[in-house]
């Protein structure tokens, strides 16, 4: 036999939660007020009010995301449990915010999709024209890529991380977004600026971030992704006497720990047996690496390749550059026969300082600076601007003494004496 009883919300807190047997009768049922219905033998008179009782209004007949678990809870309960993000920027919260507030309705978490709204990952449709890809460069980073993606059928420790160090200026980011762009791989690029931050965890927070987020490239887009970090060594490197920050140790322990456990990588969350990452191949850059903390670049954990391209990778580099110039390729061997022992950046502001000349030749023959402003905008981009072997040479010459000036005139000793060499 069931009994239902009419309770005021007012009544609950003072008498039926001291007395749970305790009601009250009302003869009208006010706005306020709802119905608790209970079975005294634990089975309904009404044989299919127990089946109309279970059936609960579905969102969606096709839809699995109220399927329950073995705890009760649905799958958008799950998702926000595990989310690390407890402000209202992603949602109201159950347990965090009152259940007044977070409500029942499409589970317990508002704005679930917040973090892969901003597009992070990198594409290089402006990279347009033929450029070259040094082969021994080409080889190391196909080689981790291409490894790092066939690691779960391989009977080897592979290492995750891959670093490219050498010299200022010598193409080393460059060279591997032409790879990137060859193999069809849409990274998730950092920079050493990114490696510190006045919070203290945010750094490490944001790298496993940026990772979980290739991971979610590679599962969701199926497009091949990876993690680069440029300059490296200026985020985590020990200069002199500079000091070492708690975001420091944090990055490095996080770095570390990705590549022993590049499956599970947590930002907070609750753990999930089926919670498994991608693995995602981290690419880093850098000019010294005995500045970074040892065992962070360790045989194991990361593939060390020094680049430093051979002549004939500097000829065909700046060639590429300087083809639609006009310049050929026999000038271009004189010009770095010229200018030897120069990074690669060398040869792109040499013609960049070239240009400057034709530039303020062609403002001389447009009238002068008077009527530049129409002129510049009314410019198409049909127009072109000479550039010459002699240009070049003599552009070159000139950098080479600004090079020397800097290294020889020290205007700090000027203004501190006592300043040690």
């Amino acid at each position: 036999m069931a009994v239902c009883f009419q309770i005021s919300p007012s009544v609950i807190k003072s008498q039926f939660c001291s007395n749970p047997f305790s009601s009250q009768f009302y003869p009208k049922k006010p706005t306020n007020f709802f119905r608790i219905c209970c079975s005294q033998s634990g089975e309904d008179e009404n044989p299919n009010s127990n089946a109309t009782s279970k059936q609960q209004k579905k969102l969606s007949q096709q839809s699995s995301w109220e399927s329950k678990d073995s705890e009760g809870k649905d799958y958008l309960y799950r998702l926000g449990a595990e989310a690390d993000n407890m402000n209202i920027a992603v949602g109201a919260r159950a347990g965090v915010i009152d259940d007044l507030f977070a409500g029942n309705f499409l589970g317990k978490d508002s704005d679930i999709v917040f973090d892969y709204r901003q597009k992070v990952t990198r594409s290089f449709e402006y990279l347009q024209g033929d450029y070259y890809i040094a082969p021994l460069f080409m080889v190391h980073n196909f080689c981790h890529i291409v490894k790092n993606y066939l690691a779960h059928l391989l009977n080897v420790k592979v290492p995750l991380i891959l670093g490219i160090w050498g010299g200022k200026g010598q193409g080393k980011t460059f060279q591997t977004e032409l790879i990137f762009r060859a193999l069809g791989v849409e990274p998730i690029i950092m920079s050493a600026g990114e490696l510190e931050s006045e919070k203290a965890g945010e750094p490490g927070k944001l790298i496993r971030e940026r990772y979980r987020t290739a991971s979610q490239v590679i599962q969701n887009q199926g497009k091949m992704s990876c993690l680069m970090i440029n300059d490296i060594d200026a985020g985590l490197g020990r200069f002199g006497n500079t000091q070492m920050t708690v975001n420091n140790q944090i990055v490095v322990g996080t770095l570390m720990n990705i590549s022993d456990n590049p499956t599970r990588v947590s930002i907070g969350q609750a753990w999930r047996e089926a919670d498994v990452t991608n693995r995602v191949p981290v690419i880093v850059t850098g000019n010294d690496f005995t500045t970074i903390y040892a065992p962070l670049i360790r045989d194991g954990r990361m593939d060390k390749f020094y680049w430093q391209p051979t002549q004939e990778d500097i000829v065909n580099i700046v060639h590429r550059m300087y083809e639609k110039d006009g310049i050929t390729k026999d000038e271009v061997v004189s010009i770095v026969s010229e200018f030897p022992n120069q990074a690669l950046d060398f040869y792109g502001a040499l013609r960049s300082r070239t240009y400057d000349r034709s530039i303020l030749k062609w403002v001389n023959d447009a009238g002068g600076a008077e009527n530049l402003g129409s002129r510049l905008l009314k410019q198409k981009k049909e127009g072109k601007l000479p550039q010459t072997l002699e240009a070049l040479l003599e552009s070159g010459y000139d950098l080479i003494r600004e090079q020397k000036l800097i290294m020889e005139t020290k205007l700090s000793k000027e203004y501190m004496k006592n300043m040690d060499d």
